[in-house]
């Protein structure tokens, strides 16, 4: 009943803003809530605040005590939603599979899959030395293991 009520007030706060979106929400066994939120132009303290005040202002502590934290998905998190990678277009991916890892710069993001493109030095087909060439992957969100957004300093 209490985790119903929390998840019904929660989407509604979600669905009212339309940028944001759930990564992940628990309810522990002593009610501690715990929500993490990403958003299509990122996520302000100001919209944490907005959804942990529609869930807190809902329920009644004399009814069942709780503790809630909304939170944004951090920086280096890894991406879990199509919906992030559609909003990282443009940045550079470290990307791990089961069998390699990849890095490069995120160029397209379907309901599906991503591509990823880098330039790598690479022997020439004839002759002595090395080359630049431009290369791309395709990956299925399915052979996804890990993805992160490289962060530059």
């Amino acid at each position: 009943m209490f985790k119903q009520q929390v998840t019904t007030l929660l989407n509604d706060a979600i669905e009212e803003d339309g940028n944001l979106f759930l990564i992940d929400f628990t309810i522990s066994s002593d009610n501690k809530i715990n929500v993490i939120l990403d958003g299509d132009t990122g996520v302000t303290v100001k919209d944490c605040m907005k959804i942990s005040r529609a869930i807190e202002h809902n329920l009644d502590r004399e009814e069942q005590d709780f503790s809630l934290e909304v939170a944004s998905a951090g920086a280096a998190s890894p991406m879990i939603l199509p919906r992030q990678y559609k909003k990282n277009i443009g940045r550079k991916l470290a990307v791990r599979t089961a069998e390699e890892t990849f890095e490069g710069n995120l160029t397209d993001a379907t309901d599906d899959h991503i591509v990823l493109e880098w330039k790598a030095r690479e022997p020439k087909p004839i002759g002595k030395g090395k080359h630049t060439v431009q290369k791309k992957k395709e990956i299925d969100y399915s052979e996804v293991k890990e993805a992160k957004v490289i962060l530059k300093f």
